[in-house]
């Protein structure tokens, strides 16, 4: 193969990696789960927040279920458990966030958890505030860090220690 040709095709194979990255590939249709990738953007929109963590959204008219990476809030629906100090307060929270709203979920290495959750770092458009960060930083929840997905996690780590010395939301109530 000539180097012209060799060239052609590399080209060729960058712009179809930079349309793939940006997530302009066909959505799916009716009944077929999103497919998520590493470092992959979906927009979506918030149809139902599930809880202090967890949201429903609508992707390219599919309903998934997205747990936010990062983080973690007291529980409000463990079957066999009490609601846990706070947990009302970071559903009620998140609902405030996002509840309704346009989203992009960003994911980070391994794009779903073993329970078939999309894992995802929440911005909300068109302000861009990042979800995951604003619940920690606010007090409604602590960091949780599960490898391979970090990409955020100093930042995340930082806003908890900023809201434990403010003793922001479950660091004073609970």
């Amino acid at each position: 193969m000539s180097w012209r040709r060799a060239g052609v095709w590399l080209a060729l194979f960058a712009v179809l990696a930079a349309v793939g990255a940006r997530g302009l590939w066909p959505a799916p249709r009716a009944g077929e789960p999103v497919v998520a990738g590493r470092g992959q953007e979906i927009p979506a929109r918030v149809t139902r927040v599930v809880d202090g963590d967890t949201i429903k959204v609508s992707i390219a008219g599919q309903v998934d279920t997205v747990r936010y990476i990062g983080v973690d809030t007291p529980e409000t629906r463990r079957p066999g458990t009490p609601i846990e100090c706070f947990g009302k307060a970071a559903s009620t929270y998140n609902q405030r966030l996002v509840d309704g709203r346009e989203v992009t979920l960003r994911t980070d290495a391994e794009p779903r958890d073993r329970y078939g959750r999309l894992l995802a770092y929440v911005y909300r458009r068109p302000d861009g505030l990042f979800v995951n960060a604003a619940l920690v930083r606010d007090g409604y929840a602590t960091i949780l860090t599960v490898p391979p997905n970090v990409r955020h996690a100093g930042r995340l780590l930082e806003a908890e220690r900023a809201a434990r010395r403010r003793r922001a939301g479950l660091w004073s109530a609970c």
